[in-house]
């Protein structure tokens, strides 16, 4: 038994830590997830880690979990058990391969409640991470996670945000989430930092016209910073960059007269806005290089 603590959190975690381990031996990880009682023991004791021997099924059995409709079970015990588990740097490369493998088919698999997806992209954005932490894929690995997150967040096309009953699902927001664990790493070079950002694009004006309400142009803001902060690109790059983002709202004959030209133009004008306010209180180089194509692009806002 560990050293020190009081008795009952000592008792707490290893009861949990049986449960969890008996759980995921059944081989039936839907059941598992099921379980609430195990799951929210383990997260009651502070999501200690178990023996190697039984982190695997451990782990299955919360990416089942992402799939879940019931939010405390998808987010409170499958993500958040995830993250610290990644966080605490409890898996081994091979883990976290197998664990990376298993999100990304998740990702082209089919989603009846539309909430697998979007978190396993969310926790792509914590393997991304541990990555960033501590390098331990290889180039050609790392490419192919730029470009898997970039086509995850161009094809988003599922805009539910939060509901009372589900909760969250917020696809894009995730998807910009790994994008921006992506950017942030100084191993990605200057095309596939370009890679991310276009992709930023593509939903920074939605062509669906769906009009943002749950945060989103925030979100797809961040990645788009840090891959200024690698100061790789010049002022005119960016300005030509940011040129183009207003052509995506469609022909000037819809101008004021459709909805979704007015949702594109809300979201773009958020995005814009939020940009501005960041770079303009930024003193980093990089991000001085946005603030001329930022403010030409909201001046050239219809």
């Amino acid at each position: 038994m560990p050293r020190g603590g009081k008795p009952w959190v000592r008792c707490l975690e290893w009861r949990a830590l049986l449960l969890v381990f008996l759980l995921g031996a059944s081989g039936v990880a839907e059941a598992a997830c099921a379980s609430s009682a195990a799951l929210l023991d383990w997260k009651h004791a502070g999501f200690a880690a178990p023996e190697v021997a039984r982190r695997e099924s451990l782990v299955s059995t919360l990416v089942d979990c992402l799939a879940s409709p019931d939010p405390a079970l998808r987010d409170g015990v499958g993500y958040e058990g995830l993250q610290a588990l990644l966080r605490a740097k409890s898996l081994a490369p091979d883990a976290l391969r197998s664990l990376r493998d298993r999100l990304v088919a998740m990702l082209a698999a089919p989603d009846r409640q539309g909430v697998a997806r979007p978190f396993a992209a969310l926790v792509l954005a914590e393997v991304a991470r541990t990555d960033r932490v501590e390098p331990w894929m290889g180039a050609d690995e790392r490419g192919a996670m730029v470009d898997r997150a970039a086509a995850y967040l161009v094809s988003v096309d599922d805009y539910r945000g939060f509901d009372k009953k589900v909760g969250w699902r917020h696809g894009v927001a995730h998807g910009a989430d790994w994008v921006m664990q992506l950017a942030m790493n100084p191993a990605l070079e200057r095309s596939q930092l370009e890679r991310l950002r276009d992709a930023i694009a593509a939903q920074a004006v939605p062509a669906s016209g769906h009009a943002y309400v749950f945060g989103e142009p925030e979100r797809l803001a961040r990645p788009l910073l840090f891959i200024a902060q690698r100061n790789l690109h010049d002022e005119e790059a960016w300005t030509t960059w940011f040129a183009a983002l207003p052509t995506a709202l469609g022909a000037p004959s819809l101008a004021w007269k459709d909805e979704a030209w007015l949702a594109r133009r809300h979201d773009l004008g958020a995005f814009l806005r939020v940009l501005y306010l960041e770079a303009d209180r930024s003193a980093d180089a990089g991000v001085a290089k946005l603030r001329p194509g930022i403010l030409a692009a909201l001046k050239a806002l219809p």
